[in-house]
């Protein structure tokens, strides 16, 4: 009977862990959020909205050399992606001082926003615990994901983006748990085109 609870109790965690992290498929409302950014400006999707489209980009910190890498693809073609009247905000569980490392590896001069309490992450449903395990193995290679985020909850993001049209929903974007992969930012201009 306890092995029977167990396994039940075990499953039921897993399907909860598991659906946590899923895509938001195209032509879904964005989950709408009122934040401030590294420079203290207040970032707000609607207002933003009324604006032009606007690229939300999740990444786990200037620690992770494929968001840096990413981050930096995004500086170099933010002019295209304006032309098209787009913004670009990008979210992180990272505090402030260790936003700005990653403004200086790579330039990035869009908003990016602590999200302090991974609400937002947890909105878009791109948030994950990560195990105990490979935060040790991530604090012997001279990560500390506690220390970077101000608090032991460990939590990090998919590294998704998603294009919020201007009606509020999501016109196109990218989810894949495999954290070395993006969307490549052909693909966002041509979700930004159509």
């Amino acid at each position: 009977m306890r092995k029977v609870l167990l396994i039940i109790i075990i499953s039921i965690l897993f399907a909860v862990i598991s659906s946590a992290q899923e895509e938001l498929p195209v032509g879904t409302p964005a989950p709408a959020f009122t934040a401030t950014d590294h420079q203290g400006k207040t970032v707000n999707l609607k207002q933003s909205l009324e604006k032009g489209p606007v690229v939300v980009v999740f990444y786990r910190g200037e620690w992770c050399k494929h968001c840096n890498n990413y981050m930096h693809n995004l500086q170099d073609s933010l002019h295209l992606i304006n032309t098209l009247g787009a913004t670009v905000v990008a979210i992180t569980p990272e505090k402030n001082e260790f936003i700005d490392e990653t403004i200086q590896k790579t330039k990035a001069s869009f908003s990016i926003i602590w999200d302090q309490d991974h609400k937002i992450m947890d909105d878009y449903r791109v948030s994950f615990k990560l195990s105990g395990t490979k935060n040790a193995v991530y604090k012997i290679g001279g990560i500390n994901v506690s220390k970077a985020s101000g608090s032991d909850h460990r939590i990090l993001p998919v590294p998704a983006t998603y294009i919020v049209g201007t009606d509020g929903r999501i016109k196109g974007g990218y989810f894949n748990t495999d954290y070395t992969l993006r969307m490549p930012v052909k693909d966002i201009l041509e979700v930004l085109n159509n």
